[in-house]
């Protein structure tokens, strides 16, 4: 979703051969094929097959495999995203080759070593040639890290230009979609939870399992639920009896669920970056957030995973009495373009 438009956007000139590399890490090609036509994408130039494992045993494996790679390729420059044990492995293998780095979404800080994603994209931060920022916020943590200003860039949210390019193309399935799931526009709320902190410890699933359940005695919540959440539900014998667990969706799917939903509640990074600009209440289902903007300017709360507290927010929302939010500067789907720009200055 951060790769689509910027390879759509140095499409457009002479200048670039935009090459695609899939890592695999979070899918094999085959599963992930329905991302690529849901974003207009061609299929990769290039697959090395990585699945998942641990930290070190993953990244390890994409480095080894990234480096055979370079050494046949050498790319003029190598561009990552967000902050996926892929990102940090690039980092690595490009620095140690010499190869230029562009970090998109840089400068995103949760302040929370604890997790795996902070410390990738701190590395990934320190060890890239050009950081394109989402927001003033970011400017500012990589200028406290004693990161060169010549290096930081202020481009907006690229995940919102595929946000923005998908909701010009679904505006006629809107209807048949919501009826296909049995839903009416306003009605429902959607959930996503994925990461460990909410997944992977038994006690805290089961309370949270048990708080969705509750919110789905006031109204309809579906949920496509994670692979890793499924298997630990599974594993622990947790059940829903009023949630609407689904299969994962596709973004096109995900983004009419979520443009019509009453309220979202997730620990997903994107979404709380997508319902700030559609204007949907979201309730983050973590400690903190590495999106503040989100938060201060946004339609984005965070309020932990604990069962009061988010069933106090959740009151507020269905009451009317949560805020509205805004959309902050930049994120107007116009990243790419920014992006673009700077490189063709930069190999001109």
């Amino acid at each position: 979703m951060k790769l689509a438009p910027l390879w759509r956007e140095l499409k457009k000139y002479r200048q670039f051969e935009p090459v695609i590399v899939h890592t695999g890490q979070h899918y094999d090609y085959e599963m992930s094929k329905v991302f690529f036509e849901d974003l207009n994408l061609p299929e990769p130039d290039f697959y090395l097959g990585v699945g998942s494992n641990t930290h070190a045993k993953q990244t390890a494996e994409i480095m080894v495999k990234l480096e055979e790679l370079f050494f046949k390729e050498r790319p003029d420059l190598t561009v990552v995203f967000g902050d996926v044990n892929s990102t940090l492995a690039t980092a690595l293998v490009t620095s140690k080759l010499h190869i230029p780095l562009a970090h998109v979404e840089a400068g995103l800080r949760s302040f929370r070593n604890t997790m795996p994603e902070e410390i990738n994209r701190k590395v990934t931060d320190v060890l890239s040639d050009l950081l394109f920022a989402t927001d003033e916020i970011a400017v500012k943590n990589l200028k406290n890290e004693g990161i060169s200003e010549e290096k930081i860039f202020l481009v907006g949210n690229i995940m919102i230009d595929s946000l923005m390019e998908t909701l010009s193309r679904i505006e006629n399935l809107e209807e048949k979609i919501l009826k296909n799931f049995g839903l009416k526009k306003g009605n429902y709320a959607l959930v996503t939870l994925h990461r460990p902190i909410n997944v992977d410890n038994r006690e805290k699933l089961t309370e949270l399992v048990e708080t969705l359940e509750d919110i789905a005695e006031r109204m309809e919540l579906i949920f496509p639920v994670h692979p890793r959440t499924r298997k630990n539900m599974e594993n622990w014998g947790l059940k829903f009896n009023k949630v609407r667990g689904t299969s994962p969706l596709t973004y096109r799917e995900f983004v009419i669920l979520e443009k019509n939903a009453h309220l979202v509640l997730t620990d997903s990074g994107g979404v709380q970056e997508e319902t700030t600009v559609l204007g949907v209440p979201c309730l983050t289902i973590r400690p903190e957030t590495e999106r503040p903007m989100t938060e201060l300017v946004g339609t984005n709360t965070v309020v932990g995973n604990n069962k009061e507290k988010i069933l106090r927010f959740v009151e507020l929302i269905l009451t009317g009495k949560y805020k509205k939010g805004g959309i902050p500067p930049l994120w107007d789907g116009k990243t790419a373009e920014r992006i673009v720009s700077i490189l063709r200055e930069k190999f001109r």
